[in-house]
């Protein structure tokens, strides 16, 4: 028996361990008003695809794995989020994006408009619009930012910024001539949300007209899929604006014009790196593209000038694109570079002042299945152990592996393969799949929100997506919280101190009762409001 499984049995390893998670929850700062809030939105990222992440790292570093510990699981409160929206049990990432930046909760497809907008149908945006945490961010004198590894225009950060009734309109060559009279979702970020000061990300084809040439192209994309018609070159135009108001500006496009910004010197950045959406992880040129996390910590370097604070969502994206493809081995990947990215966070605020919460818009299909010993790796074989119970077997007297997927491209017709001598580490090794689909589902299960700093005890429980950023809004003031509105975290903290201070000391134990039912109520108002 190795040290590590003598360490495991002992009982008192396991009191003293479940005792240092309980002090941390009990030290943690849960009160108080957050600055700055920052999201980390790891698209895809279930339950079983984070718990696969982690196994992943841990044995990256040559640990067992399963014990290891990625930086939102040392957070002190965690929720679950229900991700159904109007129309579907289970969600996409527009009408989850919506839901998680706007406080409301949508269509399938749809981006910043109410379930009263019909997908597709350009007549139904009007009146139907609504604002997102991001907004609420800015009209409080905020910095703003949105950083993604997949396109910036793709669903996700899109919800933050553009009202639109198809998530698919990323480019004017997108829309159908019976719906030109809407705007599509590049057009509104540059043309109609210049105040976003730092935006990253892949989707560099949709911001250039046709015939005009990328600064550094790949052969295998088809920008005719993706320029625009309409003559704009988005780009120009982003600096033209930025220039006009005074402001330092950086467009960037490749790992050595993002090194070479200071962010002390700059007020506002575009950096799109790459035509579609960035590299995976495992295969990022790390001379063309920044990681997730290098663009985080640049990201909170330049937002943090601002005394008001900010607002910054931070998306894993190709978590998602990974999963639809069955390729584990890259989903778990992604789950290890956003975690970086947390820690960088981490690193460079304060759990004093600034709300981090990391959470998904959806799941996907992935179980990980049978019995596998400690250790096992995460992406390797499950069954077929000599001298173990039949229960460990699979009835055809195959192997499998620990990790497959529900449905998608992994499906095979005939007999199952038998994996023994199949390498099944491979980035590319694409899972078994018990449904034959081209691409891999959502799934419509619960996903977790993990939270720190100011309120993150009111992520605890069970919430539907759209409290996501009410809380936000709530512990930052602003939005339907700001002055003159709804009570927010300083108000209440106002509201304490009253009562705390009162001269009489016999009032203070009278009054506890009516303290206690007043953070009730007031915790209880983004779900109200």
């Amino acid at each position: 028996m190795s040290n590590v499984i003598l360490i495991l049995v002992e009982p008192q390893f396991w009191y003293d361990h479940g005792q240092e998670s309980m002090q941390t929850i009990l030290k943690a700062k849960q009160e108080g008003v957050a600055k700055n809030v920052i999201m980390f939105l790891g698209d895809g990222m279930g339950v079983s695809t984070a718990t696969g992440g982690r196994i992943w790292a841990g044995q990256q570093l040559g640990m067992n794995g399963e014990e290891h510990e990625l930086s939102w699981d040392k957070f002190p409160f965690t929720g679950l989020s229900k991700t159904y929206n109007v129309d579907r049990q289970t969600t996409d990432s527009a009408a989850s994006g919506t839901a998680f930046h706007c406080g409301i909760k949508t269509r399938q497809g749809v981006l910043g408009l109410s379930g009263r907008a019909m997908r597709g149908n350009c007549s139904t945006v009007e009146g139907n619009e609504v604002e997102s945490i991001l907004n609420w961010a800015m009209a409080a004198g905020k910095s703003s930012g949105l950083v993604s590894t997949a396109r910036i225009t793709h669903a996700t950060p899109a919800a933050a910024y553009a009202k639109c009734p198809e998530r698919n309109w990323e480019s004017d060559r997108k829309i159908p001539d019976s719906e030109k009279n809407c705007s599509d979702v590049s057009y509104q970020l540059v043309m109609q949300n210049a105040r976003i000061q730092v935006l990253m990300g892949g989707g560099r084809a949709f911001f250039l007209p046709e015939g005009v040439a990328d600064p550094d192209p790949d052969p295998s994309y088809d920008m005719n899929k993706a320029s625009r018609t309409d003559g704009l070159n988005l780009v120009e135009e982003w600096k033209k604006e930025k220039a006009s108001r005074g402001f330092t500006h950086s467009y960037v496009y490749d790992k050595t014009g993002f090194d070479n910004v200071n962010p002390q010197d700059t007020d506002y950045l575009l950096g799109l790196f790459n035509q579609g959406h960035m590299q995976y992880e495992v295969e990022r040129n790390k001379t063309k593209e920044p990681s997730i996390a290098e663009m985080t910590a640049k990201a909170i370097r330049i937002l943090s000038k601002n005394d008001n604070g900010f607002f910054l969502m931070v998306e894993g994206g190709r978590i998602d694109h990974a999963n639809h493809e069955s390729w584990a081995y890259k989903a778990f990947a992604e789950v290890e570079a956003m975690n970086q990215a947390v820690h960088a966070a981490k690193n460079l605020t304060s759990e004093q002042d600034t709300l981090i919460v990391v959470t998904a818009d959806h799941s996907h299909v992935l179980a990980i299945a049978g019995y596998a010993g400690r250790g096992n790796l995460i992406t390797g074989l499950s069954g077929m152990r000599e001298g173990e119970p039949d229960v460990t077997r699979a009835t055809d007297g195959l192997p499998y592996t620990t990790v497959v997927y529900g449905n998608g491209p992994g499906w095979t017709s005939g007999p199952r393969v038998n994996l023994t001598e199949v390498d099944t580490h491979a980035p590319d090794y694409r899972v078994d799949s018990v449904v034959p689909m081209s691409s891999e589902t959502h799934a419509g299960e619960d996903v977790a929100i993990y939270a720190s700093g100011p309120q993150s005890f009111l992520y605890t429980g069970t919430h539907e997506q759209n409290y996501i950023p009410l809380v936000m809004a709530y512990a930052s003031c602003v939005g339907p919280y700001a002055e003159g509105k709804l009570p927010c975290a300083k108000k209440t903290a106002e509201q304490c101190v009253t009562v705390i201070n009162q001269p009489d000391a016999a009032a203070i134990p009278r009054s506890l009762p009516w303290i206690i039912a007043t953070l009730t109520v007031l915790s209880m108002l983004p779900v109200l409001w």
